[in-house]
């Protein structure tokens, strides 16, 4: 006889892969102090909790420092979707910390102090058997080199998205960032089945971005997703993967045009200065999450705008899940 548990279907999992990090954010009011909070991969865990629906788990690929490893447990315990065994691994190295400083709504300086290590193969293989779709985030742009990442696609059959982020970040020797172009971009592209970029990180990868289309589509990407701030975002879709979800790597996108447009933001609730950080992370978690939960693109689209345009209402990630699904909360 079995119970009724093990006749219970076995919840999806999506393995998130970025960095925990903690935040120190400037804002272009010189009088008002600075905001620390949670940041990095954190705005994807919370906007894939709120944007999943039920019957999936959020298993985070993370490490994390030693000096900020309970915080960061007691942040993964707060999501409604987090899997049982869904842990940051703490390392023993002090974490990433990033100073943000605004210099206008759109446009930052960032320091990046830290020594949390990258993801070897070795490490990172036994973790990916039990997922059924791969969201990565390049938070500090070293978590994955591509060797690895060339190794996930080749042993990982379900969808990866992939948030090319810092990835296109060099960094100097004082921990500022600075971009800088991509050697392989290509090679890169052949690595996701979605990616996503932001206008500056598009002209590091390719003259615009029907040039990076061709790259990218040509590698395989079904979704190209530039994110472009206040302007919305454009999208560049493969043939016959306008429906929503694809299986991954199952031959070709079909013959015909390759669909692209530019779909606005979504308008703000408030005229009331807002903090933009981590917008393109919540943006590209809904996405994700919403093309696995059944959407087509232009409905994963509209979600996802309407996510990061209410991600600006809120400051840092504490709390952030609950308000992307309209509930209060108190921490």
């Amino acid at each position: 006889m079995t119970s009724a548990a093990s006749d219970a279907p076995r919840p999806k999992r999506l393995g998130i892969l970025g960095s925990f990090v903690w935040d120190v954010i400037h804002g272009r009011d010189v009088r008002s102090a600075p905001v620390e909070e949670w940041g990095g991969i954190t705005y994807a865990l919370s906007a894939a909790d709120a944007a999943l629906p039920e019957g999936w788990e959020l298993v985070p690929l993370a490490k994390v420092g030693y000096d900020l490893a309970p915080q960061a447990r007691r942040f993964v315990g707060t999501l409604r979707h987090a899997a049982p065994d869904a842990l940051p691994i703490e390392v023993p190295h002090p974490n990433n910390r990033v100073t943000l400083r605004y210099h206008s709504d759109e446009r930052r300086s960032e320091c990046l102090m830290g020594g949390v290590p990258p993801w070897s193969w070795a490490g990172l293989q036994p973790l990916l058997r039990d997922l059924d779709a791969l969201y990565i985030n390049l938070i500090s742009g070293f978590e994955l080199d591509l060797a690895t990442a060339q190794l996930i696609r080749q042993h990982f059959r379900g969808p990866i998205y992939c948030d090319l982020h810092s990835l296109l970040l060099g960094m100097a020797h004082d921990g500022h960032r600075h971009y800088r172009p991509l050697p392989e971009v290509a090679a890169w592209c052949a690595c996701f089945d979605y990616l996503q970029v932001n206008e500056d990180e598009l002209a590091m990868l390719a003259p615009d971005g029907l040039a990076l289309a061709a790259t990218a589509m040509g590698a395989g990407v079904r979704h190209l997703l530039v994110t472009l701030g206040k302007q919305g975002v454009v999208y560049f879709a493969a043939p016959g993967t306008e429906g929503g979800l694809t299986p991954a790597r199952e031959g070709r996108a079909g013959a015909g045009a390759l669909r692209t447009a530019r779909v606005p933001a979504s308008p703000l609730r408030t005229e009331a200065p807002g903090d933009p950080t981590g917008c393109g992370d919540v943006w590209g978690a809904t996405y994700f999450a919403r093309l696995l939960a059944g959407d087509i693109m232009d409905v994963a689209l509209r979600r996802a705008n309407d996510a990061a345009a209410r991600n600006v209402e809120h400051r840092g990630a504490t709390g952030l899940a609950h308000h992307l699904r309209g509930e209060l909360h108190s921490s």
